[in-house]
């Protein structure tokens, strides 16, 4: 039976960015704030309401609307693949210019996060949302894997891109072992080369690649009062439907709505005075640094 509207879950989507472009025949100049079609399909094929969350502030920025208004309004948010992490949000200088990243997505993506965590909404995240919640809680990366990890795989080919795979190895015990039952081995998509080096305290790791044992998976310790936080380094929602070459989507999905619904209906508590352990109070940043540019 087709639900509701107003029973339906009011799910956030990161935003991707393309910066203004003198150079750009279309939008000339101007910054452009997009989702990738298919992770918003995935969402909706489980029957969310999908809303991308703008970033709102920049050189045009009006009226008085902050992430944390779409974090109490909104039930959940998935963090967006993307461009590469700026090292200089976990502390290091780009090794190579092809490695800088995004510093101002990761200073929007780091406030996301810190809305949604104080708000206690579920956040959970996709490859480079995965890398940017380690980095949000104090984790660390390696700039390239294969430069920087021994015997590191070619976790990203730009020619065959969705279709490059590699098998995981699913952590017996963890939350994702138990939406996997017996399942100890897996096969996922890779499009990336940044990974995982140090992880952030208070998560664990819940699938790593083989064979060169890079982080494919963490989530959150389900400590008294801490909301739901969960990532994959792989695209769950390049999962073709109803294919076992890859690892079947829906378990991930709806572990991450369920948290969302439960979420919703919880008893309500005081806003979080401050996690701590966000990176660079990243809201108060955001804003200078957004109008700087």
């Amino acid at each position: 039976m087709t639900q509701p509207v107003s029973a339906r879950l009011k799910i956030g989507l990161s935003a991707c960015f393309s910066h203004a472009d003198p150079a750009r025949s279309l939008f000339t100049n101007k910054t452009l704030q997009y989702v990738e079609q298919s992770i918003a399909h995935w969402l909706m094929s489980a029957g969310a309401m999908v809303v991308m969350v703008p970033c709102p502030t920049g050189e045009t920025a009006r009226g008085d609307t902050k992430l944390s208004h779409y974090a109490e309004w909104l039930d959940g948010v998935v963090m967006h693949g993307g461009a590469d992490v700026w090292p200089g949000s976990y502390g290091e200088v780009p090794l190579k210019d092809a490695w800088i990243g995004d510093q101002i997505r990761d200073l929007y993506d780091l406030a996301l996060v810190e809305a949604f965590e104080q708000a206690g909404k579920p956040i959970f995240g996709v490859c480079r949302g995965l890398q940017l919640i380690n980095v949000a809680f104090g984790g660390t990366l390696y700039q390239d894997i294969e430069a920087q990890h021994e015997g590191g795989l070619r976790h990203r080919d730009p020619v065959t891109y969705d279709q490059n795979f590699h098998e995981i190895e699913i952590v017996q015990g963890t939350r994702l072992s138990k939406l996997y039952p017996q399942v100890d081995t897996a096969r996922v998509n890779s499009i990336h080369h940044q990974g995982i080096k140090g992880l952030a305290p208070g998560f664990e790791i819940e699938a790593w690649s083989l064979p060169d044992r890079v982080p494919e998976a963490i989530r959150r310790r389900p400590e008294r009062g801490r909301s739901y936080i969960a990532a994959t380094q792989w695209h769950p929602e390049f999962h073709k439907y109803g294919s076992t070459e890859t690892v079947d989507d829906t378990p991930i999905l709806h572990d991450f709505l369920w948290a969302c619904a439960t979420a919703k209906v919880a008893p309500k508590t005081s806003p979080r005075s401050g996690s701590g352990k966000i990176r660079d109070r990243a809201a108060r940043v955001l804003r200078q640094a957004l109008l700087r540019r």
